[in-house]
């Protein structure tokens, strides 16, 4: 019996091009030079091959899904910042108090937090604001084995932590979400995220490794050596899915399940930054399919982000100089998204509006 992730990707569809040509012709025929509101024309297009409908209808409601996992490769020094520090945050998104809680009431979305692979306890939520972010405790491992010296999961792990991330997509779909952003915590993730992007897009460990939280020159050297000797480690290795299971993160593996998950729902799924590009990589990598429905919320400063953005061929909606993560950058975006379809549905064309076009 397949599992959520290998649903999801049996279930993919091709985007509508129909549709998409439609919404073309329509914003040609708008009040305003052709092609002249730019990238929110090219994402209007993208919504409505992604509905299958001219107009798109508008993508709310939004829901944000923060996956957190842990990283034995902090052993290698890549990072100053303690393991514990991943539980912390876990509680201080489920009391509403991180940049993505407040980002995310900013844009009226919601937040759910799911708990694929912390390695400390998190402690049950009880305390922080009424009706704060539900916490999934979905742990498939206490954190990942340190990808330097061997594979971060096993067979079993991998798939079962793509599963809790396709079965989320499914969840927040029933629920009536109509798009979804992605998120992400974990101490030491940005070092596996280095991995998987290096290796998939046959790139050099120094091309894609870059600072994460504010790292100096001697520990972004530690890391950067760190990243090379895993990728030594699978040297030859390309399915993307081994890949994951030999240098990524249980977090990383959840995410890819759930853009899959989106994607098989015809619903557009906004990334964030490198961790979630590392997870797109991998996705589309393996399901071709699913980068029609994926939009790049925007560019992060990690050097893997823009890689992987090239790789695939995804123009980022906002470039801002971000590199926090949580799904901040992804969810920014989201009035934008509504906006591209605001403005097919709602402007006049020429000849409703009396306007003699040139």
């Amino acid at each position: 019996m397949a599992g959520s992730f290998d649903a999801a990707v049996a279930a993919l569809t091709a985007p509508s091009l129909e549709a998409a040509a439609t919404t073309r012709e329509h914003l040609d025929r708008l009040t305003k030079p052709p092609g002249s509101l730019g990238q929110l024309e090219t994402i209007a297009v993208q919504l409505a091959a992604i509905a299958g409908s001219s107009p798109p209808p508008v993508p709310a409601p939004v829901a944000v899904a923060v996956f957190a996992g842990d990283h034995g490769v902090v052993a290698q020094g890549v990072t100053p910042w303690p393991q514990e520090v991943t539980a912390q945050m876990v509680a201080n998104f489920c009391a509403g108090g991180a940049a993505i809680n407040v980002l995310a009431r900013h844009v009226g979305a919601s937040v759910l937090v799911i708990d694929v692979g912390v390695a400390t306890d998190v402690a049950d939520p009880g305390v922080g604001s009424p009706g704060g972010p539900q916490l999934v405790r979905s742990r498939v491992a206490n954190g990942t084995q340190d990808i330097s010296t061997g594979a971060a999961m096993t067979s079993a792990e991998v798939v079962e932590a793509l599963d809790v991330g396709a079965a989320v997509a499914a969840r927040l779909i029933d629920e009536g979400a109509r798009c979804l952003v992605t998120g992400d915590m974990g101490i030491g993730n940005t070092t596996a995220s280095a991995a998987v992007i290096a290796v998939l897009t046959d790139r050099p460990a120094q091309e894609v490794t870059g600072r994460g939280t504010g790292i100096d020159d001697h520990r972004l050297a530690v890391k950067i050596s760190v990243v090379e000797r895993a990728i030594s480690r699978i040297a030859g290795k390309r399915d993307p899915i081994d890949v994951l299971r030999e240098v990524g993160g249980l977090e990383i593996a959840a995410l890819v399940g759930f853009i899959a998950g989106g994607a098989a729902a015809r619903v557009p799924v906004v990334i964030d930054g490198v961790i979630a590009a590392a997870a797109v990589l991998v996705a589309v990598e393996a399901a071709p399919g699913i980068l029609p429905f994926v939009f790049a919320g925007h560019r992060s400063t990690e050097p893997g982000a823009s890689a992987v953005l090239s790789h695939v061929g995804l123009e980022p909606i906002i470039d801002l100089g971000l590199r926090l993560g949580e799904g901040s950058g992804a969810c920014l975006a989201v009035p934008l998204l509504q906006a591209a379809a605001h403005l097919v549905g709602e402007m006049a064309t020429f000849d409703s509006a009396g306007v003699t076009s040139k």
